[in-house]
C-alpha cells in the first residue's frame, strides 16, 4: 500500500476520533442482543433528540432563511450541495419545490456529488473530490446573487468545503449544514447550522439522527424562505402547481378553505384563473376578475392576504 495512502488514512481515522456523530454510543452497546421492539425503542429513543436539537439553533437557520428570501427578491437561487446521504437529502428537498411553490426547477437546486446516478447508487470518491465541486457549481453558473447550502453530517467532507469555498470567492451567501460542531463546513459557511444530535444507535451511520435534522433544518429552509415570499396564505399552499389529479384535487380544496365556498364555485374559479389557487382565491375573496386580480398581486409581489387588505380598504 502506498505511503500516501496510508498517512491520509491515519490523519481520517484522527479526524473520526473527534466528529461527534462517528462516536460509540453508550446507550446503544447492547443493541446486538436485543429483539426488535427493544431495538426500536433504542432507535425511537435517540430519534427523540433529533427536534431539541434543530430547536437550539433557530435562531441561526432564521439568519439562513433572510438570506435566502434576499436571494429570491434580487433574482437568486438556493442551492444545496452536497454526498451521499447528506446530498440526496438535498436534491430530495430541491424537486419538490416546483409542485409545491409553483417555483421553476432553477429556483432550488440540488446537486449530488457523483451526479445523478449517485442519487441511486453510492459513486466511490465523488465526496472526496475538491475540484468536482467547481465543476458541478460552475455547471450550474453559481453567482454572487444566490445562496448555497453545503451539508456534510461529519463538516470534513472535501467536496462540500471546496463548494463552500468557491462560492465565498464569488460572493455568494453560504450556509453550512452539519451535526458536527468546529468542522471545516461550519467554519467555512457564513452561516453554520449545526445540529448536535449525538452519537448514532449505529456508529457512524449518520443517514439516522444525523440524516433525520439535516431533514428538519432543510425542510425549514425552503417552506419558510417560501412563506416569506409570498408561497401561502394564513396556511395554505395557495402556489400549489395543479400538476396531476391530486394536486388539483388539492388546489380546489385550498380555494374552499382559503374562501369557505362550495365545490363548484371553487371549481368555477380554478378554471377561470388558469388552475391557480392564489388567483382564485383573490377572485372568490374581492369579486374581482382574472385580470384585475393578476395585476392586484403583482403590485402586491404575489401575497395574497395582502391583495385581499387593500381590496378591502379600496
Amino acid at each position: 500500500m502506498p505511503v500516501e495512502h496510508i498517512n491520509k488514512q491515519s490523519v481520517l481515522l484522527e479526524e473520526l476520533n473527534y466528529i461527534v456523530s462517528e462516536g460509540q454510543n453508550p446507550d446503544t452497546l447492547d443493541i446486538d442482543l436485543l429483539d426488535s421492539i427493544d431495538i426500536l425503542k433504542k432507535l425511537n429513543d435517540e430519534d427523540h433528540k433529533v427536534p431539541d436539537a434543530v430547536r437550539a439553533i433557530l435562531p441561526d437557520i432564521a439568519k439562513a432563511v433572510d438570506e435566502i428570501v434576499k436571494a429570491y427578491a434580487n433574482g437568486g437561487r438556493l442551492v444545496y450541495i452536497g454526498a451521499g446521504t447528506s446530498g440526496r437529502l438535498g436534491v430530495l428537498d430541491a424537486v419538490e419545490c416546483p409542485p409545491t411553490f409553483s417555483v421553476t426547477d432553477q429556483q432550488v437546486v440540488g446537486i449530488l456529488a457523483g451526479g445523478q446516478n449517485a442519487m441511486f447508487k453510492a459513486v466511490e470518491g465523488a465526496e472526496d473530490d475538491a475540484n468536482l465541486a467547481l465543476i458541478d457549481l460552475q455547471a450550474v453558473n453559481l453567482s454572487e446573487k444566490d445562496v448555497l447550502v453545503g451539508i456534510a453530517a461529519s463538516g470534513r467532507t472535501p467536496y462540500v468545503i471546496s463548494a463552500l469555498q468557491y462560492a465565498r470567492q464569488i460572493g455568494a451567501k453560504t450556509v453550512g449544514v452539519t451535526c458536527n460542531p468546529d468542522s471545516a463546513v461550519v467554519n467555512e459557511a457564513d452561516i453554520g447550522l449545526c445540529a448536535v444530535v449525538g452519537a448514532e444507535a449505529l456508529t457512524g451511520s449518520t443517514r439516522l439522527k444525523s440524516g433525520s435534522a439535516q431533514k428538519l433544518i432543510l425542510n425549514m429552509l425552503s417552506t419558510a424562505s417560501m412563506i416569506r415570499s409570498g408561497k401561502s396564505y394564513q396556511n395554505l399552499m395557495v402556489d400549489v402547481n395543479a400538476s396531476n389529479e391530486k394536486l388539483y384535487a388539492r388546489a380546489v380544496r385550498i380555494v374552499m378553505q382559503a374562501t369557505d365556498c362550495d365545490y363548484n364555485s371553487a371549481k368555477n374559479a380554478l378554471e377561470r384563473a388558469n388552475e391557480r389557487a392564489k388567483l382564485a382565491i383573490l377572485m372568490v375573496l374581492t369579486g374581482v376578475s382574472a385580470e384585475q386580480g393578476e395585476q392586484m398581486l403583482s403590485h402586491c409581489d404575489g401575497f395574497l392576504r395582502k391583495a385581499v387588505q387593500q381590496a378591502g380598504q379600496s
